[in-house]
């Protein structure tokens, strides 16, 4: 015999020799009895949904957070590179250099100096 079965015999046996308002009371707490049970199964996927949603939220963020730190990382290299680069292009022997052979530039001449008190 299946549970289905059980339960309406209890059901119909229960209402054969009660009063005439027990059925009815019976009734309304087997509502509310569903109904409560209802709500708890309901907020039960509700906290799940919400276990759900904010995993998804922490795996977004750890995503975002690697993104920035490779970011990060490649901007610092740049970073690195170009003051590199500003150390070269400023260093007073390639400036020398520069001078003498494309401006034709060469050591002051001794009437060429001039001082200003």
């Amino acid at each position: 015999m299946s549970v289905a079965a059980v339960w309406e015999r209890s059901l119909s046996s229960a209402g054969r020799g009660a009063p005439a308002g027990v059925g009815a009371a019976r009734a309304r707490t087997d509502r509310r009895v569903a109904l409560v049970v209802g709500l708890g199964a309901l907020m039960v996927v509700g906290v799940a949904l919400l276990l759900v949603w904010v995993r998804l939220q922490a795996k977004h963020t750890g995503y975002q957070l690697s993104t920035a730190r490779h970011l990060i990382h490649k901007l610092e290299q740049e970073q690195r590179e170009l003051e590199l680069e500003i150390a070269t292009l400023t260093s007073p022997r390639r400036l020398e250099t520069l001078a003498r052979e494309r401006l034709g530039m060469g050591p002051p001449a001794p009437g060429q100096v001039v001082s200003v008190p």
